[in-house]
Order: C-alpha cells, then structure tokens, then sequence
C-alpha cells in the first residue's frame, strides 16, 4: 500500500509540477460535499445548496490566486462579490429571452477583456462567466435571488477559510525565484568581467543566459501576464523584459579589458552588488530594503566617476575617429549595464516597499512609487487593446457572441437544461478555429465516456444514496486533478461522472440525465465551432504578424523622439509621453499575442526560436530608448541648444532616422507587404561628421572634452547597438514570412 501511495506521489509530481492542480482538487473535495450535505441534507434548501457546491467548485478549483497570503484573501473576497453581483444580474436577465442574450454578450466580452487588466482577472474569467451563466440559464423568480445569495456566501466563507487553511499555497510569486537567480548569475559574471577571471567568464555568461531562459520560460507559460493591479505587480511589470536585455547587453561583448579601466571595473562590481540585494529582495520579501537603496546609490556614484572618467581620457588629438570611439567602448558598456541593473533594483525595490507598507497605508491607497494608481494603470492597459488587430479584443468578442448564441440557442430548442450548453460552449471555444474543433471533439468524446463510467456506477449502485455521497469527494478529486495530469477529454469524462452523483444525489433522474447532457454538451460545441469559423478563424498566427509590425514601428519612433529630445539638449521637455506610452501599448498588445500563439493548438507557422527572436527584438529597441532618454535626463541643464552643437545633433538625428525608416520596412516586410529589406552597413560618412562635429565643437577652449560630448558619443553607440540587431531579426523574420501561411 506504502508503494503505491509513493508511485501514484511521483506520477502526481511530474505530470502535476508543485502539485497545484491536486491542492486545488482536494481542497474542493473537502469543501463541496460537505457544503452540498449541509444546505441540501441539513437546510433542506435545494437551492442554496446548487449555488454552494458549484460556488466552492468555481472559487476554489477553477482559480488559484497567487502572491502572500493576504493578497490571496483580498482576492477570494473580491471574487465573492462579483459572484454576488452577477448571480444578481443573470437572476434579473433570465426573465427575457433578450434581455438573456444582451446581458450575456455585455458581461461576456466585460469579463474576458478585463483579463487584460490583470492576471487575476484574467485567472478568475472562468469562474466569473461561470456565476453569470448558472443564474441566466436557470430562469427563476425574483423570490429565489436570496437563496441563489445565500449560497454564493456560505461558499465564499468555506472558500476563504480553505485557502487559508487548508494546504495554503506558499506566498511566492510565481517569478521570483527564477529572477532571483538570473539577478546572481548576472552578478557573477559581472564580478568575474571586473576581476578578469579568464575562462571562468565564459562559464558565467551561460550560466546568465540559462537562466534568462528559465525565466522566460516561465514567464510566457501562462496565456496571460503574470501581473496584477497590485503596486508591487506593477512594479515589476517590466522585470523579465529588463532582465533579458541585461543577459543579452552582457552576453554581447566579453570583458573587453574591464580591469585597464579602473571606473568601468568599479561599475561592474558596484552592479553585482546591487544585483545580489536585488535577488535576496526576490527571495525574502520581507528583507528590508535599504541595502538595496544603498547599493543604488553607490552605483549612481560610480557611474558619475565613470563619465568624469571618459571626459578626462577623451583624447582631444587623435589620428582616426577609431581612436576616439575606441577609447570610450568600454565604459559606454559599463555605463549600459548600469543603466540596465538600476531599472531592475528600481522595479524591485519598488515591488518591495508597496508590500511592506502598512495596512493604513494600503486601505489609503498611499504609493511609496512614483506608480500610476491602479485605475489609471487599468485604464492603460484596456486602452493598449481597443484596437483592431488586439488578440485579446477578438478573443473577448469571439466568446462573447459564442455565450450569447448559446443562450439563444438553448432557449429556442427548448432543451431541460440550457446551463450545459452555454457550459459546453465556454469550455471549447479557443482563439482559432483549430484549437475549438479539437476541443470541442475532445469535449463530446470525454462526456460520452463520463457517461457511460455514470450509467455503470448507476446501475451497480442503485439508489443507494450513501454510497453515493461516499462516492462524491474522491469524483470532485479525481475530476480536478486529471484535466491537468492527463488531458482536457479526461477532464470532461470525470467532470461528467461528478455530474451524475452530484445530481443523482439531489434529484435521482438515473439515466435521463446522461442523455440530457450529452446533446446539451453536443449543441454547446457546435456553437463553439460555428463562431470560431466565423470570428477570426485563423487565431493568433494571423495576427502575430501584424502584432510585431506595429511594435516595430512604434518602438523605433519612441526611439527617434528620444535621440531629438536628446539633441535639444533637453529643453522642451521629455519626448512626448504618447511615443513611450504607444511603444508601450504595442509591445503589451504583441505579448499578449505572442502567449496566445504559443498556447493555439496546431503546428505553428512560425518557430518558436524565431518569433522570441522577434519579440526580444522589440524589447531591445525600447529599452535602448529609455537608456537615452535616462543618459540626458540625469543631466539635464536646461540650457537652450547651442549652435556649436548642431553638426553632432544633425548627425545623431541622420542616425536615428535612418533606423525608423529601416524598421519601417522591416514592419512592412513582416506584415507580408513588402521583401525584407537589406540590413544597413556601417555608416562611416554619418560617424565621419559625428566624429568631425566632436573634434571641432564639442571640446572647450583648453581642448577638453565637455561631458556632453561623452553623451552624444554614448548616444551613438546605442544607435548602433540597435542597428546590430538587424542580421539576426531578419534570419529569424526571413523564417517567419518562408513559413506564415499566405491570406
């Protein structure tokens, strides 16, 4: 017996990773029978006890909040007042075939796009829908309302007390362990660049780049963002994006004779250490954060040593312009890879002090951050999406017109029990025709087999109800835990068995039961099909394209406005927010698209490799611009420009406007418009007067170099670090367009 327990453990453990499919099950296991016997058996109150079971099995098996404890709390809470609210208003709705089908295409398309505001939205949709669509398909009188409320609360308190108490998941988001160790591999290698250590750096920067890998693994293994309305979720919105331009910024260059740069080995090392505080604050949130305030600050310091360090070593004679560029190479890397490790500590100190506030503090909505308030920042994210080719816009309109049809279908055949069709029809539809068909097969095929195990236990048991309340626990678990474990049509087959004990104990309807669900499940399905035929069939893989195209273009113009702001000299103000805010906008929209593509059903049109060789393309740009942007804002005079500037600004300006046209076609290309266009070469005549503009007017009457001649050679370099991106996005965007299917 020991032995099998054991076995079935470890099966459970590698086809269940941290067993949260199998809490999820035994919670509900525990919670809904007992729920189901003291409202049915007790309060002889049939109602209340449907709405208590099925409210324990939404809130409990069908969510999974993630975070400390008492952000989960908070979040049972929340998801028990919406229950309450649409329990209400499927109640009011289901009196009217019309006002049925208006109200649920409205709170259909309501809930699935609000999944773009947070992941907990998003994890909760399901469980939402599911409150709606049980009230709205079993039409009853105002008078049931206080019955239906009743048993929504009693499953709301059962719900809060058992993820408190019953096997409670640990407080640890589901990021920071694999940031955690990117932020020390990080630090290690950079430790080992700084002390020259040989071969050990070349050991270090594959370990960086496997856990940066991990990391997006992770990160992309949800069909959401793993980020919530919280200030600290909204802190580290950007973490992963951040970290993986700090692996890619480390991993592009070797040491490049650090140690002969006194400064530039004094960054390296104050990074690591700011990298470590980082990851310990990943690790143990609860850690104080002044050591990482601290290490900030000497980082900063180090990096203004740094640049007063180029100033005084910029040769004001020189032979070639290599002579001049070369001799800054590697202090702009180190000043990139602080500029990169500052955002990082800057998002996770952030993260940290919003959890650590007080509780006045959190009910006051006081934000230690400089954070957008979580209206705002929702309003943000909604708006990213209300835009044609938004995957997440056509997935919400998609099951919002599949729930509607499904309700007007139900109604028009007449069926017993419409719940199941509009059920059936919320479990298949997907974002492409493909995965739905597949899905809504899988869905007939489990349900017809979970009948006939229902038909079989029905007939050995008879109408002996103990046995099949006895029956009742292990039929939750095992449907809870197999939809994870093994497949969606197993997880269909056990729902259904759940069903007919569940029912059978209630109201003993034998093997008409059976029958009603597998046509009602049938007609849901089809309903799927149709509207996944109908609305953008092609899902994710047509609009990837378009997805990219837009995020190319946007990210490059943010880029441009940065390098004038820049070159002004910094008076009129920062570029304009809507350049960074639509750069923004489009790199959430492509995310977003990206996760859905990866979770579409179906072989994929474009490799995997590629398309996060593109994605990571349109991190680089963006984060490239916001290094400029804080390269000039730290040192920001406010004097108006000069005209002994403007042949190095017309320069810079050439520069960045020949990358935006570049991308431009890039975007076309990818779009399926235009060919792929030729990577630019090296622009030696644009670095010539560069470099010519430096010679003649950037220097002072002594020939000293001014500090604005470093930032306006820096500035180039990231020019050009964007510019190298270019071979390897057109490999990866030549396979995409090679193998996207044509329109």
């Amino acid at each position: 017996m020991t032995m099998l327990v054991r076995r079935i453990a470890g099966w459970l453990r590698r086809r269940d990773p941290g067993l949260a499919a199998t809490r999820r099950a035994a919670r509900t296991a525990v919670v809904m029978p007992v729920l189901f016997a003291f409202c049915a058996g007790m309060l002889k109150a049939p109602t209340i006890a449907t709405y208590a079971a099925f409210g324990a099995f939404a809130m409990l098996l069908l969510v999974d909040f993630s975070g400390r404890a008492l952000q989960r709390i908070r979040a049972q809470v929340q998801l028990a007042v919406a229950w309450l609210v649409l329990v209400s208003l499927g109640t009011v709705a289901g009196h009217s075939l019309w006002t049925a089908i208006v109200a649920t295409a409205v709170v259909g398309f309501v809930v699935l796009f609000s999944g773009v505001v947070s992941s907990v939205l998003a994890g909760a949709g399901t469980s939402l829908l599911l409150s709606f669509i049980l009230s709205v398909a079993t039409p009853g009188s105002l008078s049931t309302l206080p019955d239906r409320l009743a048993g929504v609360a009693i499953a709301a308190v059962a719900a809060v007390v058992a993820v408190s108490f019953l096997w409670p998941r640990t407080s640890v988001d589901p990021l920071d362990a694999p940031a955690a160790k990117v932020c020390r591999a990080a630090a290690a290698q950079l430790r080992s660049e700084a002390l020259d250590s040989g071969d050990v750096c070349v050991v270090r920067r594959q370990a960086t780049a496997t856990a940066t890998d991990e990391l997006r693994r992770a990160f992309t293994a949800t069909p959401y963002r793993p980020t919530g309305l919280s200030t600290g979720s909204r802190a580290l919105v950007r973490l992963v994006d951040e970290l993986t331009w700090l692996s890619a910024i480390i991993d592009e260059h070797g040491p490049e004779a650090t140690t002969c740069d006194p400064e530039s080995a004094a960054v390296h090392l104050t990074a690591a250490d700011v990298l470590e505080y980082s990851a310990d604050l990943l690790e143990n949130p609860a850690q104080i954060v002044d050591n990482l305030t601290g290490a900030m600050q000497a980082l900063r310091d180090a990096l203004a040593k740094l640049e007063d360090g180029a100033v005084d070593r910029l040769p004001s004679t020189y032979r070639t312009e290599a002579d001049l560029l070369g001799s800054l190479n590697v202090s702009f890397r180190a000043q990139e890879i602080a500029f990169g490790v500052l955002q990082i500590a800057q998002n996770v100190e952030g993260a940290r002090r919003a959890d650590q506030r007080t509780w006045t503090d959190r009910l006051l909505g006081r934000d230690p951050s400089a954070l957008a308030g979580p209206f705002a920042s929702a309003r943000e994210r909604a708006a990213a999406h209300l835009e044609p080719h938004s995957v997440w816009l056509h997935n919400s309109i998609r099951g919002a017109v599949g729930l509607a049809a499904a309700v007007a279908l139900a109604n028009l055949t007449g069926v017993e029990h419409g719940f199941w069709v509009i059920l059936g029809t919320l479990s298949v539809l997907r974002s492409n025709a493909l995965s739905t068909g597949q899905n809504a097969f899988r869905a007939i095929g489990g349900t017809v087999v979970g009948s006939i195990i229902g038909a079989g236990l029905l007939q050995l048991i008879g109408d002996n109800r103990t046995a099949l309340w006895i029956l009742l626990p292990l039929a939750v678990l095992v449907a809870g835990i197999v939809p994870a474990a093994i497949s969606f049509a197993t997880g269909q087959a056990a729902f259904t068995v759940t069903l007919v004990i569940l029912f059978n104990i209630a109201q003993p309807e034998g093997w008409s039961l059976i029958l009603f669900r597998i046509g009602d499940i049938a007609l849901g399905c089809a309903v799927s099909v149709a509207v996944g035929l109908l609305f953008w069939p092609r899902g994710a893989s047509k609009a990837v394209g378009k997805a990219l195209a837009e995020a190319y273009v946007d990210s490059a113009q943010y880029l441009v406005s940065v390098v004038r702001y820049a070159v002004s000299c910094c008076v009129p103000g920062p570029p304009a927010p809507r350049d960074g805010r639509r750069a923004a906008a489009a790199a959430r929209r492509l995310d977003d698209t990206f996760r859905t593509y990866l979770a579409e059903r179906g072989a994929k049109t474009v490799p995997l490799s590629e398309m996060t060789a593109l994605v990571t393309g349109v991190v680089a740009i963006r984060l490239a611009a916001d290094a400029v942007l804080e390269l000039w804002e730290r040192y920001a005079d406010g004097r108006p420009p000069s005209d002994d500037r403007a042949a190095a600004q017309a320069a810079l300006l050439a520069s960045a406007d020949r990358l935006l046209k570049w991308y431009t076609n890039l975007a076309d290309a990818l779009d399926g418009g235009t060919p792929m266009p030729e990577p630019l070469a090296h622009d030696h005549p644009a670095k010539a007067r560069l470099v010519d503009a430096v010679r003649h007017d950037l220097f002072d009457a002594k020939d000293q170099a001014t500090p604005t001649a470093i930032r306006i050679l820096w500035t180039y370099d990231h020019l050009e670090v964007v510019r190298r991106l270019q071979p390897g996005l057109l490999t990866a965007a030549a396979t995409s367009t090679q193998t996207a299917p044509s329109d």
